[in-house]
């Protein structure tokens, strides 16, 4: 997307990232966004910036450590994770994560006909421990690490709802699709 932070791609009247936000919103005690850099590029979000806490270590995976990180300091039991860039999220996506989880200390995970989800998941903040020493051993698979933990699957049949948002072109369907084009 030309280098830009996608989180804050206009998508009609505001960044995608307020697009998930508002999805997960209702669901959720709080809001963050997992982001590297300057946090004061994302200040009109109005979100806490949780940046990934090993350096060295980047990658969805360490940004799974600092939600977890951040539910913790929160009192939560678990952190949900979203991509930034998926503005069509179902609006029953946390319940039904949550619902398959069952409170147990293993993660759900988001699935469609068309392959897995692994960052719209929940993952218990009990996992932290195994996580920050599954990333000091090289683990930097979302999908191979959520598996070792014996993740659920929550299959959702609309594939459109998580569409992502990766190139120009996706940005140009998004804005059709909101406009209901």
């Amino acid at each position: 997307m030309g280098g830009q932070d996608k989180a804050l791609i206009r998508l009609g009247d505001r960044p995608l990232a307020m697009h998930v936000a508002d999805r997960l919103r209702a669901h959720v005690r709080a809001l963050g966004l997992n982001a590297n850099g300057d946090p004061a590029r994302f200040a009109g979000l109005g979100l806490p910036v949780l940046p990934d806490l090993l350096p060295g270590r980047p990658g969805p995976l360490a940004g799974v450590l600092a939600a977890l990180d951040w539910a913790a300091d929160e009192g939560a039991a678990a952190a949900v994770t979203a991509p930034a860039d998926t503005p069509f999220l179902p609006d029953n996506l946390v319940p039904r994560l949550e619902a398959a989880a069952g409170g147990a200390a293993r993660p759900a995970l988001a699935a469609t006909p068309g392959g897995l989800h692994p960052l719209c998941a929940i993952w218990p903040v009990a996992l932290r421990g195994a996580l920050s020493e599954a990333l000091d051993r090289g683990a930097a698979k979302v999908r191979d690490w959520a598996a070792a933990q014996g993740a659920e699957i929550v299959m959702f049949e609309d594939e459109e709802a998580f569409f992502n948002v990766n190139t120009p072109e996706d940005l140009a369907t998004a804005r059709a699709r909101m406009s209901g084009a």
